[in-house]
């Protein structure tokens, strides 16, 4: 099924016990979304998934590697400490990432989720040195990354520490890389600005979820910049796959057994070689 800008109609869940789709209208069972991986069980509308939930749905057993993160406020933009603090009550979590060590089947693989209820899963300076910790504990323990973005970009409450971080957790996984590990990037709904101009574009193998907004910047930025109409839909995962960019859509329900299958390829070309 189409959805038609689907950026704007994926929903943060509220800490109640039904919810209303913004798609189809229809009141469901929070309950229901959580078992069927956060799709609309009326109309197949893919919700925000929370990182620990998006763990759940890949890992067998797992452990958290992430640091417990302390409050940041680089440049003590107004009002941001005492917004972290709501945000954490809000969401439940700590921070806009988290990072897991565990098994898909017989396979162990790292997993690394951004979170975009927390600040739209806007990357600063916690989430920047997460990221590239994750890939040096997978080099060191020898073991494949996978990547669930979701973004929208730089946090702007901590201005140049944050866009420092796009070359932070590029270093991480060209280290990662070098030492032949498998990368695999899936970009979820939305992933955009530095998130996608750095680590989420540059794995082995890059996938995303069925209708994700996928880009730098917005439409009307890029039309006033280059002075020239866009093409319909331009920032859509279908067109992006069409051009070139993803390697595969793969639906929210079939991830799980896809990365798996992955794994198993990459290992056994390995071996041979």
């Amino acid at each position: 099924m189409k959805f038609e800008n689907i950026g704007s109609k994926l929903l943060s869940f509220a800490k109640s016990s039904t919810i209303t789709c913004s798609h189809c209208k229809k009141e469901v069972k929070k309950s229901a979304v959580e078992k069927s991986n956060y799709i609309c069980p009326n109309c197949n509308l893919y919700f925000k998934m929370p990182a620990v939930s998006r763990i759940k749905s890949i890992l067998d057993s797992y452990d958290v590697i992430s640091k417990n993160p302390d409050i940041y406020d680089p440049i003590n933009f107004p009002n941001y400490k005492e917004k972290q603090v709501d945000m954490r009550k809000k969401t439940d979590s700590m921070e806009a990432v988290l990072s897991a060590v565990g098994n898909i089947k017989d396979e162990r693989v790292v997993v690394c989720v951004m979170d975009p209820n927390y600040f739209m899963g806007s990357m600063g300076s916690y989430v920047g040195e997460e990221i590239s910790r994750t890939f040096i504990y997978a080099k060191e323990n020898n073991l494949p990354v996978v990547v669930f973005s979701a973004s929208g970009g730089a946090r702007m409450q901590e201005g140049i520490y944050s866009l420092m971080q796009m070359a932070k957790t590029t270093m991480a996984v060209n280290e990662h890389s070098e030492a032949k590990l498998l990368y695999i990037s899936c970009m979820t709904n939305p992933t955009t600005g530095g998130v996608i101009a750095s680590f989420a574009s540059i794995a082995d193998i890059i996938i995303s979820e069925p209708h994700a907004h996928l880009g730098f910047a917005g439409p009307r930025v890029i039309k006033q910049t280059i002075r020239q109409d866009l093409p319909e839909g331009f920032q859509s995962a279908e067109f992006l796959l069409e051009h070139g960019f993803l390697d595969d859509i793969v639906p929210r329900e079939n991830l799980k057994e896809y990365i798996y299958t992955l794994i198993r390829l990459h290992k056994n070309v390995r071996t041979i070689n």
